[in-house]
């Protein structure tokens, strides 16, 4: 029997509150809505680091991201990319004859200016262009970059270093080509398409005005837990910022978000006139989220719901009930979930937990959790923490999310920094405003367990982090 097709569609730096159907931020999405209400949601996906190449190496892997190497992202003056040789999902795929395709941001291997000053593709600052053969991970098309974030002029890589320039918004170029690779298939053959859009990330304002214009008289009200004044974008100074101009870049990211509504709607509509719903498994996801002035602070690679949870809405039309799922499942998962979906056999490299069984059949699980955490990655700090002889990997923050808690342990993104325990509970306070400071561990038993997780977590993965 043919094995159902796969498309993969996920934003960078998109919230799971981004999402009309959730009611919490006012973003206009009436296609994913449809799509949300027709299938199933996973209420609690999670981003395990959330930073763009640390979650996009355990989504190809089913690994997290100390193992893989991705610590953080891949960039200038770190040399940092996915190994070549995982057993990735895009190779297991094409070992199981599909046709499969990559189409957006990688953003998995080291910047070529860490190479060479004047790489012969053209690629600058983060970026590069990723060559045929192993580096692909297995996706034999190939209509990619590596990160840049010119949304409205994007350039892109096939199979040579010529770099192809586009002068429309990426998100709409991106959907062009992913509906053109899915007509061209070969009808004989199941085919597995990942579409990596970059928007939601910033800079926010690079959307076409008319997505713009469905916010421009919009009143809403903040979120409880936005602070503003100041705001601190990712792990950089507190920069001054009025609610005048948070505002604006708030309402040019769900602009951002509408945008990418009526584009995947485009290719819901592709696939629908193609008769492949009944074939198809189709995933709207996101590598993580934008705290967006929550808590005072901008982007993400902090533990608080903003930054770690993105959405999840999974569809195969006839094979899954509609319904809201509160299954935990973090980057690491989705590979073997996926497999497990389609009926392939899972390597053994995976340490992610298939939750296939969770998606197709609703079956609850209250003790489901997730080890969750981010590293020094910053290029300065790396080199403060290597010239004072430590492992910057050793610090930073990990953590555990519950359904119900988020458990933190924080030693910071310096040498000098102290350990900090915190405790949120996610029903009684969804905004993360009232952390319990935890000062003996051996006082509570949920703590003492939430530790032991932790530590079991570490060693299996060979954490550095010291609990």
């Amino acid at each position: 029997m043919k094995k159902p097709n796969l498309i993969y569609v996920f934003a960078d730096q998109w919230r799971k509150h981004a999402l009309g159907f959730m009611k919490e931020d006012p973003v206009i999405t009436p296609n994913i809505d449809k799509f949300a209400n027709e299938n199933v949601v996973v209420e609690n996906a999670i981003s395990v680091c959330p930073l763009c190449s640390p979650h996009r190496a355990s989504l190809i892997t089913g690994k997290y991201p100390i193992t893989t190497g991705v610590f953080t992202n891949c960039k200038v003056g770190l040399d940092i990319e996915l190994n070549p040789d995982e057993d990735s999902i895009g190779n297991v795929l094409k070992n199981n004859g599909y046709q499969t395709g990559y189409i957006g941001k990688w953003h998995l291997d080291n910047p070529e200016v860490n190479i060479s000053e004047n790489p012969i593709s053209g690629a600058k600052a983060w970026d590069a262009y990723t060559p045929p053969g192993p580096r692909r991970q297995g996706f034999d098309f190939w209509y990619s970059y590596g990160t840049d974030n010119n949304h409205l002029n994007p350039h892109y890589w096939t199979d040579t270093h010529e770099q192809i320039k586009i002068n429309k918004w990426s998100v709409e170029h991106e959907t062009d080509v992913a509906i053109d690779f899915i007509k061209n298939a070969d009808k004989d053959k199941s085919f597995a398409l990942f579409v990596s859009y970059n928007p939601p990330h910033s800079p926010y304002d690079l959307v076409p005005e008319k997505y713009k214009q469905m916010y421009e008289d919009m009143d809403y009200e903040f979120r409880p837990n936005v602070i503003t004044g100041k705001v601190r974008p990712h792990t950089h100074p507190y920069v001054e910022m009025s609610d005048e101009e948070l505002r604006k870049d708030q309402k040019n990211y769900f602009a951002e978000v509408s945008g990418i509504d009526e584009n995947f709607g485009r290719l819901l509509d592709a696939i629908k006139s193609m008769n492949l719903e009944e074939d198809t498994i189709i995933v709207l996801s996101a590598d993580h989220g934008d705290m967006l002035g929550s808590h005072g602070l901008m982007a993400k690679h902090v533990w608080y719901e903003e930054s770690i949870g993105i959405p999840f809405v999974i569809g195969w039309k006839g094979k899954m009930k509609p319904t809201k799922n509160d299954v935990i499942i973090d980057s690491a998962d989705q590979m073997p979930t996926l497999l497990g979906m389609m009926d392939i056999s899972i390597p053994d490299s995976v340490e992610g937990t298939n939750k296939s069984k969770q998606l197709m059949t609703s079956c609850d699980n209250e003790e489901d959790y997730t080890v969750i955490g981010c590293y020094p990655g910053a290029y300065e700090a790396v080199c403060e923490f290597r010239k004072q002889g430590l492992d910057n990997t050793a610090y930073g923050w990990r953590g555990i999310r519950t359904k119900k808690y988020t458990y933190v342990i924080h030693k910071g993104y310096a040498p000098e920094c102290k350990t900090e325990r915190l405790l949120y509970d996610l029903k009684e306070d969804p905004y993360q405003m009232k952390p319990v400071i935890i000062d003996e561990v051996n006082k509570d038993e949920k703590i003492k367990r939430y530790e032991e997780i932790i530590k079991r977590h570490l060693k299996n993965t060979n954490d550095p982090f010291i609990v």
